[in-house]
């Protein structure tokens, strides 16, 4: 076992904005998650994680970013607590992740949302310009509409990054499922918020997951972890602190609580430094 992981989780806009926080605040104390061997992206986690991987800009220019992006062009998309307990309902009458992911899969494909194509333009501008893989190693989780298979992207399967990460977001009901050599794929946070289990068999793993839900057939990122620990991995996993999730608001989609998001991240980034600091510097 050898090598180093960091897996990023999905949360939204703010998640975006709280992940981008934290990795600029350990980078501060001088921890560059972004030299990972492997890095995991789910939902807003792809975002980050493309940008991280490719650095094609710094953290800091990507924690400004945050500070700075413009809101939304019309009303934001709505994933507040009403949405989240129908979530909650529907995994409650799913044995597992998988049929769970195929019941998600039914919502999304009958539900009327805005064009794929406008998605995918608004998945570009995120993405601001990124359109090859990196050449560090980037999985990016999506669920099979269909079937509620989980799959990992990653730039040997032949998709597009920017299919990769659409499908990547695509909440069930708020966005369209993207389509993929005619299979619609949905967000990857369905099958677990941040799929921490895709990091099995690397020695040192760093968690930061906006979301950590778990319950149910969903898998959380702290039991994810708990079992890779149990393999000899050394595991630490983060999570927002009461501040951050004030900061977030009601409703993870919306950009106006990005900013608020990405300072929380930041501040919360120096309570963690004990422990991540000798475990990414650690000799494998």
């Amino acid at each position: 076992m050898a090598g180093t992981a960091l897996v990023l989780g999905g949360g939204g806009l703010t998640g975006i904005g709280w992940e981008v926080g934290v990795l600029a605040g350990l980078a501060d104390a001088g921890i560059d998650l972004a030299d990972a061997d492997v890095v995991i992206g789910t939902s807003a986690g792809s975002i980050v994680g493309a940008h991280l991987a490719s650095r094609r800009r710094s953290l800091e220019e990507l924690y400004e970013h945050q500070l700075t992006a413009p809101a939304a062009d019309g009303p934001a998309a709505r994933m507040g607590p009403a949405a989240l307990a129908r979530f909650a309902a529907i995994a409650v009458r799913s044995r597992d992740a998988v049929a769970f992911g195929a019941r998600m899969g039914k919502l999304a494909l009958a539900a009327r949302t805005a064009p794929e194509e406008q998605q995918r333009e608004a998945i570009a501008r995120t993405l601001g310009g990124l359109t090859d893989w990196p050449a560090r190693r980037l999985m990016i989780t999506a669920v099979d509409a269909a079937t509620g298979q989980r799959t990992a992207f990653d730039g040997t399967s032949g998709v597009r990054l920017i299919d990769a990460v659409g499908a990547s977001c695509a909440v069930p009901g708020i966005y369209p499922p993207v389509t993929i050599d005619g299979t619609r794929w949905i967000d990857g946070g369905v099958h677990s918020s941040a799929n921490a289990d895709l990091a099995a068999g690397y020695a040192r793993v760093v968690v930061i997951a906006p979301m950590p839900v778990s319950g149910g057939p969903i898998d959380g990122p702290r039991s994810q972890a708990a079992r890779l620990a149990r393999r000899g991995t050394r595991v630490c996993v983060i999570t927002p602190d009461r501040a951050a999730r004030s900061a977030f608001g009601r409703n993870v989609l919306d950009p106006a609580k990005r900013a608020d998001a990405a300072r929380a991240g930041r501040r919360q980034a120096a309570t963690h430094v004990p422990e991540i600091h000798p475990l990414w510097s650690a000799t494998a």
